[in-house]
């Protein structure tokens, strides 16, 4: 049987820890990353791009002294990238030093498939370890359809089966975070296994509380203009709005340059620090102007 580990002792112990190391969680995150531990269900963060949903496997992982085991998704993974494979070099070797010895091709056949030529990729490494462990499922939507029954076994049983092997069953269940961005719709099978929580970008009171932890050096009064040009940009049609990470930065590019004032010429100078794409910084010059 998994042995439980007791990630959060309550929704309020949730939200002292995670402050602690820099991530300001809401009721609704403290309690929901609070149950995933308590329950031992994986837990699906959905929102835009930039909003704290890895972050918040980030500072689960550094609060509670846990490694933190991720597998990036995109279109493409496969089984060998997010499970196992084997090392078929290694195994071609070993076959190669066999031959002409009095070993059997059964015995042979036994002998690479073992530990010693399993390379273990991250869903497999998390269920394998019996140390405390953050599984980071990133991205999950980006990846295709079938990957997904790649999780279920995982996220059913925490489990995984190696038909060489046979089934792998985690010692220690790991916290896990399944992000997405809601590109597409995920399956309800997936779904239906997962805690949900949905994370959007926060008012500006919480941005605010956000920047200043962040960065102390900025005066409040900028801090708070910024906070404001920043929710301004989001509400523009763009193709990225700008994620809480980039109001952060932009906060830290003030310090370092030393503007004393978010004024219409500082905020063109430093707009590439919150905004990528040129269409975007060209539309955002042109309506803060608009309504400066």
């Amino acid at each position: 049987m998994p042995q439980p580990s007791p990630w959060f002792t309550s929704p309020a112990d949730a939200v002292d820890r995670l402050a602690a190391s820099g991530y300001l969680a809401d009721e609704a995150t403290a309690t929901t990353a609070y149950l995933a531990g308590a329950l031992e269900k994986p837990l699906l963060v959905e929102g835009p791009a930039g909003v704290g949903k890895t972050e918040l496997a980030k500072a689960v992982a550094r609060v509670t002294g846990a490694e933190l085991v991720r597998l990036q998704c995109y279109e493409g993974l496969d089984e060998a990238r997010a499970l196992y494979e084997w090392n078929y070099k290694k195994q071609l070797l070993r076959i190669q030093a066999s031959q002409g010895s009095d070993q059997s091709w059964s015995a042979t056949h036994d002998d690479i498939f073992t530990d010693e030529f399993l390379l273990t990729r991250p869903l497999l490494t998390a269920i394998r370890r019996d140390e405390p462990t953050v599984l980071l499922v990133d991205e999950v939507d980006k990846t295709d359809v079938e990957v997904e029954g790649l999780l279920l076994e995982v996220l059913s049983d925490f489990q995984v089966t190696i038909p060489e092997l046979g089934t792998v069953a985690a010692l220690r269940r790991p916290f896990v975070v399944l992000t997405s961005n809601a590109s597409r719709e995920l399956s309800e099978a997936v779904k239906r296994r997962c805690l949900y929580l949905h994370l959007d970008y926060p008012d500006a009171a919480r941005e605010l509380q956000i920047v200043s932890s962040q960065v102390p050096d900025l005066e409040d009064r900028i801090a708070g203009r910024l906070v404001e040009t920043v929710g301004r940009l989001r509400d523009l049609d763009l193709k990225k709005a700008p994620s809480i990470a980039e109001s952060v930065d932009w906060a830290r590019t003030l310090v370092a340059l030393e503007i004393g004032e978010l004024d219409e010429k500082a905020v063109a100078d430093t707009l590439g620090v919150v905004l990528k794409h040129v269409s975007d910084q060209e539309k955002a010059i042109k309506e803060l102007r608009l309504r400066s």
